[in-house]
């Protein structure tokens, strides 16, 4: 799977993958609802932290805007498993080994941290709409305060 057209309208990138818990986790299972698909590098890492808290802490109001929100890692579910244990998360988060996810999102490839070029995970966020395409995509985030950021879009796109 490798990155797709990720603009306005555009069919959303199909994904199966395990969850924290093994279970098999599709964007079908969310047909009808908003999806907040958000990737992020690694469990229980600073900015990762503090994204999925203020995810988790958001949950109430995306629930009111009738979204739910998936995060993505290349972490495996036991790893995952830990860091929802560690800061009682509530989310739910997908294991991407393989970076098929990733790379379908465009959240995988060459990254400048400190003057230092990599390749990894790209911090970035798809919301898709009710009909499985994509309403909107932040290619590149910061992890403090990108959850009132995507619940500020997702309240300007529901209306």
């Amino acid at each position: 799977m490798s990155k797709t057209d990720l603009s306005v309208g555009s069919k959303a990138p199909d994904f199966r993958l395990p969850d924290q818990d093994g279970r098999e986790v599709a964007l079908s299972d969310f047909a009808g609802q908003w999806l907040v698909l958000y990737f992020y590098p690694r469990d229980d890492t600073p900015g990762c932290t503090v994204e999925a808290c203020d995810f988790t802490a958001g949950l109430a109001d995306f629930e009111k805007l009738d979204a739910v929100v998936l995060g993505c890692s290349p972490d495996s579910p036991e790893s995952h498993r830990k860091f929802i244990a560690k800061y009682n998360l509530k989310l739910t988060l997908l294991s991407d080994p393989e970076h098929k996810l990733l790379q379908a999102y465009g959240a995988w490839g060459e990254k400048t941290l400190y003057g230092k070029t990599s390749v990894g995970v790209i911090r970035s966020t798809a919301i898709i709409d009710p009909a499985g395409c994509i309403a909107h995509h932040f290619p590149k985030v910061t992890a403090q305060g990108h959850s009132a950021e995507v619940q500020a879009k997702l309240t300007e796109l529901r209306k």
